[in-house]
């Protein structure tokens, strides 16, 4: 059994902008007046600090992120604290676990986020895994430096959840110096054109991703 899913790329938003159209989207499917959705987009560089953000992480002032046009904005995710920017495919699935092919059940679904990343990833010849205990995808496992190339935030409401994925393709990645990355201190931040030794852009990796995502979750695209 397939589930219907619409899929909508957005270009590069404000981080507040996605956040208030999430939180419309969220209240129309749980009304049932839309089906499952995902929106793939690009954000202007942004830090966000989620429910569990521990005010240490941030390691730059408000000042010296407005000097550098860096946002800082506090949001109602799960997680601590994390960069957007360009370069990044952010990925934000308004989904209804109630609903089958899919299930109320998180880690569940944030395993299957986590896959299908892994499977996007694999088309492009970049090996990407779990790491037990770290909610996202990293590469480098079975090695003394494993790597984040994606970080995962939801928040979930009677099902309804939103939120989701960020994969670094292309970002600026000294960004990532302003913060401790999901407070995660003993490892790295990395990126899909820093593991493939070229420029990917984010336009590459979007149709991989969007398809890995309907296959892992049963769904099929309707308009």
């Amino acid at each position: 059994m397939e589930g219907d899913c619409r899929v909508a790329w957005l270009g590069r938003i404000g981080y507040m902008q996605a956040l208030e159209l999430q939180r419309r989207l969220a209240e129309s499917r749980l009304a049932g007046d839309i089906p499952d959705t995902l929106l793939l987009l690009e954000h202007p560089p942004t830090i966000t600090l989620g429910r569990a953000a521990k005010p240490e992480h941030l390691l730059a002032t408000p000042e010296e992120l407005r000097r550098i046009g860096v946002e800082l904005v506090e949001t109602d995710r799960g997680g601590d604290i994390t960069y957007h920017g360009p370069g990044q495919l952010i990925g934000y699935p308004i989904l209804n676990l109630r609903e089958p092919p899919l299930q109320p059940d998180l880690h569940w679904y944030l395993r299957g986020i986590e896959q299908s990343l892994i499977r996007a990833l694999a088309t492009l010849g970049t090996a990407a895994d779990r790491f037990p205990g770290n909610t996202g995808v990293w590469v480098g496992m079975g090695t003394d430096a494993p790597r984040k190339i994606a970080a995962i935030g939801i928040r979930c409401s009677r099902w309804i959840v939103h939120h989701g994925f960020a994969l670094n393709v292309q970002p600026i990645m000294s960004h990532f110096d302003l913060i401790v990355p999901c407070g995660i201190h003993d490892y790295a931040v990395t990126s899909l054109s820093a593991e493939l030794g070229r420029n990917v852009a984010v336009q590459e990796i979007l149709p991989e991703v969007e398809a890995a995502f309907l296959t892992v979750f049963a769904l099929s695209r309707t308009e």
